[in-house]
């Protein structure tokens, strides 16, 4: 049997990259890859950062496939990771999607995870999995935006189901974790206590945030009509949450944030990455 195609129009992808810092940048130091799910080449704009995008080049997801993605980041180092366009997740034939992904950063390093929305078409079956594991003195921004149907055409998402899990960890505490379980036309995507009639919501953290960084995200958050957003510090991890009717309005209140956040915590100007205007 195919290692990749497990079952017929199924694949299996898994991508392991590590990060290791070598005078005077960021290098991927691992690449390992078993399916459709790559990298390009690295990039840097901005000196010892290393930017990379993640590719998935049968460009969505169908009813059966599993996406798997290992990511490590090794002491000083520092890594970016975003994507050329939005992930997608298919109708499906009744089986259900996965996408696991893990991080692990540790003592000295900082991740950026900045990928674009994830799309969810009606009759969709996905199951999302995000696990970030920080060590002592590591850093992370990252942020997760996800499009119930397809706004832009109409689409409602009136049927299928999203299963959705977060968790960030810290020396083996949990700083924050959070499950959705999502259904067409459940009650929860119109209620005032669920996503209110928003087909778009995300959610932006940032850890060893402090009040000052709290209050200038605030004050960013007021000039955005197009977004209902609101920002809250627990403990040293800064939440940022969104919804909205399209994904690009959200996405840009996140980088503006992020634009904010960035140059206080990490001390370095915010590079958008190249690919986000293209």
């Amino acid at each position: 049997m195919n290692a990749v195609a497990e079952q017929a129009g199924s694949w299996f992808a898994r991508l392991e990259l590590d990060f290791s810092y070598h005078s005077p940048r960021t290098v991927i130091s691992r690449r390992k890859h078993t399916g459709p799910l790559v990298i390009q080449k690295p990039f840097y704009p901005e000196g010892p950062v290393c930017h990379t995008y993640l590719l998935h080049p049968p460009g969505g997801v169908v009813g059966g496939d599993r996406l798997q993605l290992d990511v490590n980041v090794a002491p000083n180092a520092h890594a970016l990771i975003t994507t050329p366009a939005a992930g997608k997740f298919y109708r499906s034939d009744g089986r259900i999607a996965s996408m696991r992904q893990r991080m692990q950063v540790q003592g000295g390093a900082i991740l950026e995870w900045l990928p674009q929305e994830t799309i969810l078409f009606s009759a969709s079956q996905g199951n999302l999995q995000t696990v970030v594991e920080l060590e002592p003195g590591a850093g992370f921004i990252g942020w997760e935006i996800t499009c119930l149907g397809r706004p832009a055409s109409d689409e409602k998402y009136d049927q299928g189901e999203l299963r959705q899990h977060f968790e960030l960890w810290r020396e083996g505490r949990p700083l924050l974790i959070e499950r959705n379980a999502l259904q067409g036309n459940a009650p929860i995507l119109d209620a005032v206590w669920g996503l209110q009639g928003y087909p778009v919501s995300g959610t932006l953290l940032a850890v060893n945030a402090d009040k000052p960084m709290l209050d200038a995200v605030r004050e960013a958050l007021q000039d955005h009509d197009e977004v209902r957003a609101s920002a809250t510090l627990i403990n040293d991890v800064l939440v940022c949450r969104g919804l909205a009717q399209q994904a690009e309005s959200l996405r840009n209140l996140f980088i503006q944030l992020w634009e904010v956040i960035r140059p206080a915590l990490l001390l370095r100007t915010a590079s958008s990455p190249r690919i986000w205007f293209t």
